[in-house]
């Protein structure tokens, strides 16, 4: 199983692609960090949340980029099949290309800690709430987390990469806000608005990164992941 995550950080890392990819990334956060409009030097306070409410977004983007070419290029290629000979099950497989992928965004949020400690170097006061910053760092973990597995799946459904990436996309986001949204139609009262915004990614996550590390949001976190984990399975043994 190591072997196929040190190819996926190969696969990603080989090329100027990847580098930009991750770049992009962490410029993205830093200029709304520190230079957009409304940015924390404006805001006054030590604090990382504007950061983290931009953060899911910007995963939305970079985690497809990174899966996209997990399964669909091996498709593609033909270089599956010769996988598949390998004295690894089916389990082992998705779970090497999951952990790969992964690692790959821990390697692109571990310079974001940079910006807490510039903020805490700027701070006049007491600083970053650390208690809560953990907290969000964990939530986001949780979210790449599911977001990778979602992408893995979506690779797993089509040998085209470009295909892949607008699938995983399209899933991660509905999956994070389109319950959130869908719980504030009209016709959804009495306890419904709740329930249906319960389902979503959103609710979670910033429950987490509100400080409040619940068991439920754990658990709903790891459901996800294992729920795709499965069907990524299935896909396999269906080809």
């Amino acid at each position: 199983m190591w072997p196929l995550c040190k190819k996926e950080l190969r696969q990603f890392f080989g090329s100027l692609t990847g580098y930009m990819a991750v770049a992009v990334f962490l410029i993205a956060a830093g200029l709304v960090l520190f230079v957009f409009e409304d940015n924390i030097l404006d805001f006054g306070y030590a604090t990382l949340e504007r950061f983290f409410l931009l953060a899911p977004w910007l995963l939305l983007l970079l985690i497809p980029a990174i899966t996209m070419r997990s399964f669909a290029e091996e498709f593609r290629t033909g270089t599956y099949e010769l996988l598949a000979t390998q004295p690894l099950s089916k389990t082992q497989l998705v779970a090497g290309k999951y952990f790969g992928a992964l690692l790959v965004v821990v390697v692109a949020l571990l310079p974001t800690l940079l910006y807490g400690i510039a903020v805490e170097s700027l701070s006049a006061g007491e600083g970053l709430d650390k208690g809560a910053t953990l907290s969000s760092y964990l939530g986001l973990l949780l979210l790449a987390a599911v977001f990778t597995m979602i992408g893995l799946y979506c690779s797993s459904l089509t040998t085209n990469t470009v295909v892949a990436f607008l699938a995983a996309l399209v899933l991660c986001a509905l999956l994070y806000y389109g319950f959130a949204a869908i719980s504030r139609l009209p016709v959804l009262t009495g306890g419904a608005d709740y329930w249906m915004e319960w389902l979503g990614i959103d609710q979670h996550y910033q429950s987490i990164s509100r400080g409040l590390i619940d068991s439920r949001d754990v658990i709903y976190f790891f459901s996800l992941v294992l729920l795709f984990f499965v069907l990524t399975i299935r896909n396999l043994l269906q080809r």
